[in-house]
């Protein structure tokens, strides 16, 4: 079996507020080669209140597909379709807004006021940018885990994984979404299909993967203070994105390691993005624009 090459990336996306909330972005709005299938990823993290309460308010998309994963604290969300749903620790929704939806994202705290999760975005295809839109809403009693003889850990969210296939079904990207925990010390072989881009977002511990340095951090700027240095959090907040391959290898530091790996085929097709509606041509994104100003944006009742 060949070993997996990896490359080393550092995103230069700043700590950015959104409707008033502070977030963390892995990475997105910048080259989408690198990551196709896959659009943008957020880290919202936070022991303050008064830096998610606001959430993300009426807003619209078109095109994409939103993977939201709470670890920690609660998200009450409705929509145009008159869906309403709470997500807790541990769940996760899956939304197809194909060819349109208005949405809203509430963020509570748990009881000591934390506030955690991931929001990813996948791309769809062409064929697939007007479909009815759909929700998966899984509690996190429905993500299968499984562990190995050794203490790693994994909850399978999506795809299949040592013999266990998640509960989220029928996506374009046909992703592998997993989290990941490696016990302090341990090296652990992962394989990943040699079709597929695949990144791994670190977020708890520390650890390396194989033919890679340390993962960097990803650059993180206080957007209420422009002028201040940069600054770096090199155990949190970590991606790496691999090249093409069958497997990776991650060594645990001494505290472990947990992390997202996240894989899926690529689309290979023209991206035309703007805000939350991604398409394939300008056209087509002005064409979106007008129907959200006249009203016609919603499609499907």
């Amino acid at each position: 079996m060949s070993l997996r090459p990896v490359k080393q990336t550092i995103q230069t996306q700043p700590t950015i507020e959104g409707a008033g909330v502070k977030l963390q972005r892995a990475f997105g709005f910048g080259k989408t080669k690198d990551f196709d299938p896959f659009l943008l990823l957020d880290d919202f993290r936070n022991d303050n209140p008064k830096d998610y309460l606001a959430g993300f308010p009426w807003h619209p998309h078109r095109g994409i597909e939103t993977i939201t994963y709470v670890l920690a604290g609660s998200v009450e969300h409705g929509d145009s379709l008159g869906n309403k749903g709470k997500m807790t620790a541990g769940d996760v929704q899956w939304m197809t807004a194909g060819s349109g939806i208005l949405h809203q994202e509430m963020p509570k705290g748990d009881t000591q006021g934390r506030m955690h999760g991931f929001q990813l975005w996948a791309n769809l295809p062409s064929a697939l940018k007007m479909t009815d839109p759909r929700y998966q809403d899984i509690p996190s009693s429905a993500i299968p885990e499984v562990a190995d003889d050794d203490g790693t850990r994994v909850r399978v969210i999506c795809g299949e994984f040592w013999g266990k296939k998640g509960p989220v079904e029928g996506v374009a990207a046909d992703p592998n979404y997993l989290d990941i925990s490696v016990p302090p010390g341990q090296r652990k072989r992962l394989k990943v299909e040699t079709t597929r881009n695949a990144f791994a977002y670190v977020f708890a511990g520390s650890g390396t993967f194989r033919d890679s340095s340390e993962p960097r951090a990803v650059l993180t700027e206080q957007v209420a203070k422009p002028d201040a240095p940069p600054l770096y959090d090199v155990r949190n907040h970590s991606l790496v994105l691999f090249d093409r391959g069958d497997e990776i290898t991650v060594q645990a530091g001494d505290e472990g390691i947990r992390f997202l790996l996240v894989s899926g085929k690529p689309i290979e097709e023209p991206v035309a993005w703007y805000g939350p509606i991604v398409m394939n041509t300008q056209v087509q994104l002005r064409q979106a624009m007008a129907e959200l100003n006249d009203g016609t944006f919603i499609k499907h009742r």
